[in-house]
């Protein structure tokens, strides 16, 4: 995109602040346009009321704030919203609303599909198609704030969307950084939660970040065969290292890391897969969120009988692991866990080839 059409909905407030102070902006100017984006949900220089009209003139013919389009809004008998939104591109994503979770949560995409392909989520069965911006991200955000009425509102983001966050590390982070400015949304990290496969790298450098969410590593097996046949990316980081990189990862005092685990029916759902799991857990700071199979056409699992998930949470609660089994929202409008896709098929792209060989 050309300067002359540049979209500041990708910029942190102090590259704002740079690229308007080249036009002779104030400072202050580039903080009320952030507030007007984030706060208000306005994405039209010519209704930012506070600006001279000069300014709003010289805004709208210079720059763009691109925004997705909702293209589609479903509502699930639970109340859960599922949203489908058209990227400035043509491309499009799926973001859920989540309400009564206590909070609002928005479940919230980094991807347009995903590189990862474990086999019991439709995403990859898109492939990666490619990887959203800061922007984009942030704009989810945005926009289902403004959809539900929660822009003046607390709510939660968890990055559990489409795509694996630590595998577009950088728009990532930087989101969470737009969406955490005080002259914006002003999300606390405490109300972030980040999903990831266990991209032992991204780990690393996540735990240098001084602007920290919560972590959620997605385990789903607990022996290196059983993993990397359902999640792909354990091949070149298996269990051993993820688990190490956790037992180094800086916690707060109150602190937990999560670790989901997909229950699949005769797969990883066994007495002794629990009891591994325990002993895997050994030493870090951990709870463990139970997820029965969301199951969908194209996924070749079943979801396990309740008698089984009841046995599995009782083994870790008595050995003092916290333990929670999630209730599937959004079921009846494919918006649960692992039930996001807009486009592609199951081949796997060259894209989604080459992420799993370089990461």
């Amino acid at each position: 995109m050309s300067r002359a059409h540049r979209d500041i909905a990708e910029l942190e407030p102090a590259e704002l602040e740079t690229l308007l102070a080249d036009g002779g902006c104030e400072p202050f100017h580039a903080r009320q346009i952030y507030r007007w984006i984030y706060r208000y949900g306005v994405a039209d220089f010519g209704r930012m009321t506070d600006l001279s009209r000069a300014l709003r003139a010289r805004l709208q013919d210079q720059f763009v704030i691109n925004t997705p389009r909702i293209v589609s809004d479903e509502t699930s008998t639970d109340g859960t919203r599922k949203v489908a939104l058209e990227l400035a591109d043509g491309r499009r994503i799926e973001s859920v609303f989540i309400p009564d979770t206590p909070s609002m949560t928005f479940c919230v995409s980094t991807q347009v599909g995903c590189a990862m392909g474990c086999g019991f989520c439709l995403t990859g069965k898109m492939g990666l198609v490619r990887n959203l911006t800061a922007g984009e991200i942030a704009g989810q955000v945005r926009v289902l704030a403004a959809a539900t009425g929660l822009l003046d509102q607390p709510f939660n983001i968890v990055l559990m969307g489409m795509g694996e966050p630590l595998h577009n590390y950088e728009h990532t982070m930087k989101a969470l950084r737009m969406l955490h400015s005080e002259h914006g949304l002003a999300v606390s990290p405490r109300r972030v939660t980040l999903s990831t496969v266990g991209i032992v790298p991204g780990l690393e450098r996540l735990a240098r970040e001084p602007l920290m969410p919560n972590l959620a590593i997605s385990l789903h097996a607990t022996t290196e065969a059983q993993r990397t046949a359902l999640v792909p990316p354990n091949k070149r980081y298996p269990l051993a290292s993820i688990l190490d990189a956790c037992r180094q990862f800086p916690l707060k005092k109150r602190s937990r890391i999560t670790f989901e685990y997909v229950m699949l029916d005769g797969v990883n759902d066994t007495a002794d897969d629990a009891r591994r799991l325990v002993r895997l857990l050994t030493g870090i700071k951990a709870k463990v969120n139970l997820i029965p199979l969301n199951p969908a056409p194209g996924i070749p699992y079943d979801r396990p009988s309740d008698e089984r998930v009841n046995r599995f949470a009782q083994i870790l609660a008595d050995r003092y692991i916290t333990v929670s089994v999630r209730k599937s929202r959004g079921r009846d409008i494919r918006a649960a866990c692992g039930q996001l896709i807009v486009e592609g098929g199951s081949k796997k792209t060259a894209a989604q080839q080459m992420a799993l060989l370089l990461h």
